[in-house]
């Protein structure tokens, strides 16, 4: 598996908001944020459900990976995605870090992946619904 998930309450913007929010204090800031709908209306003129990609990135522990193995940012930041389900729900799924950079074969980054991991796993549990 290369992810994990919870259902939000509230609007879609707010989840983002939220979110956001919940990174913040995990020490992860958003360094990208793909509107994939607004990607898709404009490139294809398909109109989607709101779907967001934000890019996380916690500075002190990309650091660490990134001493650790160079080529490692190929592997970053992590993606956490906010989407409307066709019920109009909202998820927010995270990518699963200790899933990636295991692909990674270098002292430590098994360790650094669990840290990662378990920090986006206490922002999944503070925004559960």
């Amino acid at each position: 598996m290369y992810g994990f998930n919870t259902k939000v309450s509230g609007g879609f913007d707010e989840a983002v908001e939220k979110v956001t929010e919940a990174l913040k204090e995990e020490g992860f800031g958003v360094l990208t944020e793909i509107d994939v709908k607004a990607v898709m209306k404009k490139k294809l003129d398909i109109d989607k459900k709101p779907y967001k990609i934000l890019g996380a990135c916690n500075p002190e522990l990309a650091n660490q990976a990134l001493t650790a193995e160079s080529d490692i940012g190929l592997l970053l930041p992590c993606n956490v995605v906010v989407r409307e389900e066709e019920d109009e729900s909202i998820t927010v799924a995270f990518m699963d870090p200790q899933a990636v950079l295991d692909l990674v074969q270098q002292p430590g980054i098994h360790e650094l992946a669990g840290e990662v991991k378990a920090r986006l796993e206490r922002v999944r549990d503070s925004i559960a619904s």
